[in-house]
Order: structure tokens, then sequence, then C-alpha cells
């Protein structure tokens, strides 16, 4: 018996120390690279990081014994800090995951940089559709949104709705030239025109100059092909200088509800937009929500909600793989569905893209809200399939 036990003891010890040798480095580090200071620091920055923190505490921050740490960084929106961060972290801090990362030009330098050292990339932020189309990679995997999923939706919804004439004001960057695109591309398909369009530097603070030319074209529709500060900037001044007063409907191409609640019910009444998530939809968005608004004085954005959904689905993974190695971490991720509070059996493709599904909804007027955050009217839920670019069609070298 006493050698039977002794067997026993020393297989459990193996058996232990290989599950922790499969465990790079006896911990799982995800890094929440993220705009913690920017125009984007409302609808990601410490809030991301707060959903990371709530998605592996439901693990017990811990995967089969080992530690799961989150450290945070900030890419100040620009693409060479995000690489070289992205670049130090792996190779200095053993960093497994990079997570969040809004700003298009940022996601797709560190795109790059996890595919070439074999890292899971997890984007809930940036909108770029090359991160799943010719820039796609093995270990990334794209969450929450993406260009044509919001523009094609809000340009269709406004389309049908008569209003056929468009004019841009756009951020002068990689994702504002790609949702400018995206939006265009569904007006003209719809029989629309575009009268013209206008860039902005990314952080203006004075849009006088661009309402003015949009102002002029007399087109029906202002669309503002940018995100963060700089739509809550370009919607309060178009408000100023009359344009909805003049009949011009004014169009926020990414809006989230911190964008709302920042501009108030009185200017943003009645903005149509595309969200893959609103905190009152349901019990278990409501029960989410305020265990984040108790963090964080605020209600999440579908951004922060995605970086909950997309760090769980990882963890998910690992833990049912046993593993922290990245290519058998990515075939398990695109192999079980995603399944939480935000989306119920989505799809990985091969491209990365997750098949959420994408609300279409408009902003209550004042008289409508109830209360502080109930803003949204959900009018339409478009399925993933719908919302997102077939794979096959995304020049993605990975899809057969």
């Amino acid at each position: 018996m006493r050698n039977i036990l002794l067997a026993s003891a020393a297989y459990a010890a193996l058996a232990s120390g290989t599950a922790q040798a499969q465990m790079s480095d006896n911990v799982i580090k995800i890094g929440m690279l993220s705009d913690r200071s920017g125009i984007y620091a409302d609808i990601n920055g410490e809030g991301s990081a707060v959903a990371a923190r709530m998605a592996a505490e439901e693990f017990g921050n811990a995967i089969n014994g080992t530690k799961v740490e989150i450290i945070v960084g900030d890419h100040q929106n620009k693409a060479d800090i995000a690489a070289n961060l992205a670049r130090q972290w792996i190779d200095t801090e053993k960093v497994d995951v990079v997570a969040d990362v809004p700003n298009s030009a940022a996601a797709l330098a560190v795109q790059g940089i996890t595919r070439d050292k074999k890292r899971i990339f997890l984007m809930s932020g940036p909108g770029s559709t090359d991160l799943t189309g010719k820039e796609c990679s093995p270990y990334g995997f794209h969450w929450t949104w993406d260009n044509h999923a919001v523009a094609a939706a809000t340009a269709r919804a406004l389309v049908e709705q008569g209003k056929k004439s468009w004019y841009f004001i756009t951020a002068d960057y990689a994702f504002g030239h790609s949702l400018e695109a995206e939006a265009a591309n569904t007006v003209k398909q719809l029989g629309g025109t575009i009268k013209g369009s206008v860039r902005h530097p990314l952080g203006a603070s004075d849009f006088s100059s661009f309402l003015l030319q949009a102002q002029a074209s007399g087109a029906e529709v202002v669309a503002f092909a940018n995100a963060g500060g700089d739509t809550i900037n370009a919607v309060k001044q178009a408000a100023e200088f009359g344009l909805p007063q003049g009949g011009q409907t004014m169009a926020g191409l990414l809006l989230n509800i911190n964008d709302i609640h920042a501009l108030g019910l009185d200017i943003a009444r009645g903005l149509m937009l595309a969200n893959s998530f609103y905190w009152d939809m349901n019990d278990e968005t409501r029960a989410w929500s305020k265990k984040f608004e108790e963090r964080t004085g605020r209600k999440p954005s579908m951004n922060q909600a995605g970086v909950y959904s997309a760090v769980k689905h990882y963890l998910k993974a690992v833990q049912d793989v046993g593993t922290d190695d990245a290519d058998k971490v990515a075939v398990k991720m695109r192999g079980i569905p995603v399944v939480d509070m935000m989306m119920k059996n989505a799809k990985i493709a091969e491209n990365g893209r997750v098949f959420d599904d994408m609300y279409l909804a408009q902003v209550k007027a004042p008289g409508d809200s109830k209360a502080a955050w109930d803003y949204f009217k959900i009018l339409k839920t478009i399925p993933g399939d719908q919302a997102y670019i077939d794979p096959k069609d995304s020049g993605c070298p990975l899809v057969k």
C-alpha cells in the first residue's frame, strides 16, 4: 500500500509538472494596449482594462493553476509606439496576448508583429477591414465591429429613408478612409450620390471650415467618418453652425453610447447608429453592465464589452487545450462558438472575423429617456452573416 501511495503521489506530481510546463513561463500574460489618454480613452482606455480583468476573474485569475496576469499600456494613437510596445512586451515581458488596440493604423502595425512572433491578437476597437482582409493573421481575431458593419448598416438605413445625397467629413488616417469608403459604396449601390468629402487631422478641435464646406454642398446627409472625441466635437459644432436646423441630417458612422452621453440627448436625438452591444438589452447584459459601472462610474461601450468577450473566449480556449501555445489556442478559438453575455454562439471565420450580430439603433429624444444611459431604441437586429463581409470576399489568404 505504501508503494502504491508513493507511486500515485509521484504520478500526480509528474502530471502537475507536465500541465504547468505547457503554460509558458508559468503565467498567462495579457497586454492591454489601448488609447489611455486620447480621443478613444473613453470608449476603450481604462474601461477596456476593467473589462479584461472581469473576464479573468470569472476563471479565478488562473487557468489550471497558472496565474493570469493583465498589464496595460498606452499607444497614444501612434503606430510606431504601438509596434514598439507590442515588440517589447513579447520579447522582454513574455506577453502571450496583445488585446484591444483602438486605432486602425496601430492595430495593423501590431498585427504584423504578433503574426511574425506567433502571439494571439484580440482586437476590439480598430475598424479597418484589412485586419481580416489582406492583412489577416492566423493569430489575429477581430471582435465587436468593423468599418463595413457599422458604416454599411447606417448608410443603408438612411438611404432607405430617402436621404440619398451625402457629404463626408473624414478623419485623415486608415480608419477614417476605410469608414468613408464602406459607407460611400453602400450609398452608391443603393442609387445615392456623393456630393464630396473633406479630411481632418486626428484629434481636431476646430471643424468650422469642414462644416462650412459640408453646409455649402447641399447634401441631405453630412456623415462623420471619425470616432470618439472627433465625432463629439464635430457633431456639437455642426449643431452650433445650424446644419441640422437647415435640414441636413447628421450621421455618425461610428458612435458609442459614451459619445451620446457626452453630446447629450438634445443634440444627439434622432441619430442613427449601428452597435454590437447595448447594456439594456436583457437581464444578462444589465447585470454585467451594472458590475462594470460599479467599477468605472459608466456604462460600457461596445468596444469594452467586446474586450470582455474576447478575453473570456481566449481563456476558455486555453483552459480547454491545457496550454497557451498560440497555434493550438488559435485553432481552438476558431473551433468553438463565442458564448457570453454579449454573444450567443457567434462563429469565428478562418480570417479571424467574429460574426456577432449588429443592432441598428436610434438615439432617443430627451422625453423618451427614463434615466441616465437610457439612450438607444433598438430598431433592428442584423445577423452577423449579413453585417460582415463574407470571408471568401475579404481578400484574406487564409480563407480556402
